[in-house]
């Protein structure tokens, strides 16, 4: 059974499957070290898992909604350090994307979104929003998967900076594929020393940094500690829930072509 999988299809029932209506939807994940706890493939097993139950759910609600199999391999060169990481350059990804968007607009795509996992792709997937749209006049649309940070009450006090490896990545993999993550291997690694600074920090601050993720312990920056699958059950189905009403929005969003 294909369900709402594109790539299952066969080139003519693609061809019959898409409308001026539909919508599709590209998980971006990565391969990328996520401390001694997780998988490398962590950020690509959320967005995959997550899309494929967005486009069913929305599917469901009476949304043309298809999905894609997932892009793998993205802009992780911040983990270059650590052994497993395989990264794309930015000039790879950027053509990449824009080697998709033709493909797409050539099968009679006039409408997609990213899903996105990693944090590392938001900038230049941004960028490929307007080039797709000014090249090949896609509808382009980026979805990110925000995952929260313990707060003290829900998860441990992450200080705001559960954002690689910490509570809600983790208890989202224990939900996911608990096979994959390791307790055992539960370390709290939150940068005290920057987070009382009220500027500087990442998104959600007014000043951004450069930033290597082995300037910080082992690569993790938040506490994965207390992690949990019921936890993670929780913030897949917000997450769930979000991405069905964005792609309801994007089916009402006007386009001038």
């Amino acid at each position: 059974m294909t369900g709402r999988r594109l790539a299952e299809l066969s080139g003519p029932a693609f061809a019959n499957a898409i409308g001026p209506n539909s919508i599709v939807v590209l998980p971006t994940g990565a391969v990328e070290h996520h401390g001694p706890h997780l998988p490398l493939a962590t950020d690509l097993i959320m967005a995959e898992a997550l899309a494929t139950l967005v486009v069913d759910a929305a599917a469901a609600t009476g949304l043309d909604a298809w999905v894609l199999p997932a892009l793998g391999y993205t802009k992780s060169d911040e983990h270059a350090w650590a052994p497993g990481t395989i990264w794309l350059s930015t000039d790879t990804l950027m053509a990449v994307l824009g080697d998709l968007g033709a493909s797409l607009a050539a099968g009679g795509v006039r409408t997609l979104v990213f899903y996105n996992g990693h944090g590392g792709n938001t900038a230049l997937l941004s960028v490929a929003l307007r080039e797709l749209r000014r090249l090949y006049g896609l509808r382009t649309f980026l979805v990110g998967v925000a995952v929260p940070s313990g707060d003290g009450t829900d998860g441990p006090d992450e200080r705001g900076f559960g954002i690689h490896g910490g509570w809600g990545e983790t208890s989202l993999l224990m939900h996911l594929r608990p096979e994959l993550a390791d307790p055992a291997a539960f370390t709290r690694a939150v940068p005290d020393r920057i987070a009382d600074f009220e500027r500087i920090g990442f998104a959600g601050k007014p000043v951004q940094f450069g930033w290597l993720s082995s300037d910080f312990a082992g690569g993790v920056i938040g506490d994965p500690t207390g992690s949990s699958a019921e936890a993670g059950a929780r913030i897949a189905a917000g997450l769930v829930a979000d991405g069905v009403a964005a792609l309801e929005e994007v089916s009402r969003w006007p386009s001038t072509k």
